[in-house]
């Protein structure tokens, strides 16, 4: 019983090998050994740029942004922009109460007259002044004069007798103190004299002080009225109407338009393929823009990646404020590498097979892919630049090592 059952499995192997050979020997008739030419396409290798990127979309904003601060302390009393608006250099933003500054200047302004009447009166004074004490030197310079002519007399007449000696000696005495009192009212009066040089300095400093003074309160009511410092946009007002603010407190955020960057956003999982440096390309009405990855931020909110990027032509032209964009990010790239249109089943570093057209035949070669980019693939082994490969589907005759091409 069991040898008969030995015997059974025996046979039902061996149909079934048959019966496979069969099938093989068949299918392997049915497969084309010649392809007709015209009835396929082929891709030829060459040498270029083989690149792997990813999309994102972004923004274009402004390079430079500004910040307004509030010239002074004072009350927001009307706001005449809003953010988003476009302003131009020297626009009127928002006005603030200025009465304060004012009062100030016409304070100030009361004082100035005041100080420079009381300088008036100062170098009039100085002018008198002056005069008498010229007037008190001179009379002083003249006693003493008259005295030396007295004395000369008196000398005379002590020759013949005509005075006595105690006379003519007192007169020299009287000299004596006049000359001393002379030197003594010199020294006073150039001493008086420095004191009202100085006080009509003193006045005069105190005039320029505050004439510096209403200088700087003027300029700060012009700036009251908050103004563009350059062409832009607003993109933010950090105040309201009736809101009291301090000295130097920030009232608008705005954008300048002499240059640009972008803002760019990518899904999270894309992450990876970004880093700062990255080289990028943007499609701008026809027109190619370039630039590298700046600064990487995740976004929690909304599982993205944000990033500048910072162009070569950061003033071109076609930039505008607020436009979106498409941005090309080049995680890898390669430049003359031998290349082959990419295949929908390549991937980095794997091998194929695929058929080379060799005069009339296609020969099936076995090839290394190095980095798969989004148009074409590097190729590392197994083909040399000027080759021409089949880029049909060649299922029909994969199995073979080579097809013959009928013209």
């Amino acid at each position: 019983m069991g040898t008969r059952k030995n015997l059974s499995i025996s046979l039902i192997v061996l149909l079934v090998v048959l019966a496979a050979g069969i099938a093989i020997y068949f299918s392997g008739n049915r497969v084309p050994r010649n392809v007709k030419s015209g009835k396929f396409e082929t891709v030829k290798i060459d040498r270029g740029e083989v690149a792997q990127t990813t999309n994102a979309t972004g923004v274009v904003v402004s390079e430079n942004e500004v910040l307004i601060l509030s010239p002074a302390a004072s009350i927001v009393k009307s706001i005449m922009k809003e953010p988003g608006n476009h302003v131009k250099a020297g626009e009127v933003i928002l006005q603030l109460y200025t009465q304060p500054v004012e009062d100030e200047i016409e304070k100030l302004k009361d004082q100035l007259e005041m100080k420079k009447n009381n300088l008036e009166k100062t170098q009039l004074n100085s002018q008198s002044t002056k005069l008498d004490l010229d007037y008190n030197e001179e009379v002083k310079r003249l006693k003493i004069v008259s005295l030396k002519a007295q004395l000369n007399d008196q000398e005379q007449l002590l020759e013949v007798g005509g005075i006595s000696p105690a006379r003519v000696e007192e007169t020299k005495q009287e000299i004596t103190l006049a000359e001393k009192d002379l030197a003594m009212l010199v020294e006073k009066n150039s001493i008086r004299l420095k004191q009202l040089t100085a006080e009509e300095k003193g006045l005069l400093l105190q005039i320029r002080m505050d004439e510096k003074m209403l200088e700087e309160k003027e300029k700060l009511l012009s700036k009251m009225s908050v103004r563009a410092p350059s062409s832009g946009i607003i993109l933010d007002i950090a105040a309201h109407v009736g809101e009291k603010v301090p000295t130097d407190k920030m009232l608008v955020q705005m954008s300048d338009l002499s240059s640009f960057k972008l803002t760019g956003s990518v899904d999270e999982k894309y992450a990876g393929q970004i880093k700062t440096g990255s080289s990028v390309q943007v499609q701008l009405e026809g027109e190619t823009l370039e630039g590298i990855v700046g600064s990487i931020t995740p976004m929690v909110e909304n599982n993205k990646v944000q990033f500048n990027v910072h162009l070569s032509e950061s003033s071109h032209p076609k930039l505008i404020a607020n436009q979106n964009v498409q941005i090309k990010i080049f995680s890898q790239k390669k430049d003359n590498a031998l290349r082959i249109r990419k295949f929908s089943d390549f991937e980095s570093g794997k091998s194929y097979k695929v058929f080379v057209i060799d005069g009339d035949k296609a020969v099936k070669r076995e090839i290394t892919i190095g980095l798969a980019g989004d148009e074409y693939c590097e190729i590392l082994s197994g083909l040399k630049e000027g080759d021409l490969v089949i880029s049909e589907d060649t299922n029909s005759f994969r199995h073979l090592n080579e097809v013959a091409i009928n013209n």
